[in-house]
């Protein structure tokens, strides 16, 4: 079960975290975050696998980090320099699929529930 909180309305140019607590799995090979937009389908923002190894969209390379914290069994996202084409809702998924990462996220077998982001000009 992943449950993500952290989600809110910010101006653009200003940071937010999102959190995402695994509260049944421990043998997850992959973790991220994916977006999606009003009217638009869901993009991937940023991945990291078991060893910490991480991945990015083009869209947020630079201005998002991802990380984890395996002793709490959770994975945030840092978003910093936050635009407004970055609203959208944000869902954080993994998988326990060897090459989980490499597969990409709509291959993952497990989905939190989205929460909102929204970025005001």
């Amino acid at each position: 079960q992943l449950v993500a909180s952290g989600g809110g309305s910010v101006q653009a140019g200003e940071s937010l975290t999102l959190a995402c607590v695994e509260s049944k799995f421990t043998d997850l090979t992959c973790m991220g975050w994916i977006r999606q937009a009003p009217g638009k389908e869901h993009e991937g923002v940023a991945l990291i696998e078991r060893d910490g190894r991480t991945r990015y969209s083009d869209a947020v390379k630079g201005r998002f980090t991802i990380s984890k914290d395996d002793a709490k069994n959770t994975m945030y996202l840092k978003m910093s320099s936050l635009k407004p084409e970055d609203t959208g809702t944000y869902i954080c998924a993994a998988t326990i699929n060897d090459n989980g990462c490499h597969r990409g996220y709509s291959t993952f077998g497990f989905w939190g529930q989205g929460i909102q982001v929204t970025v005001s000009s």
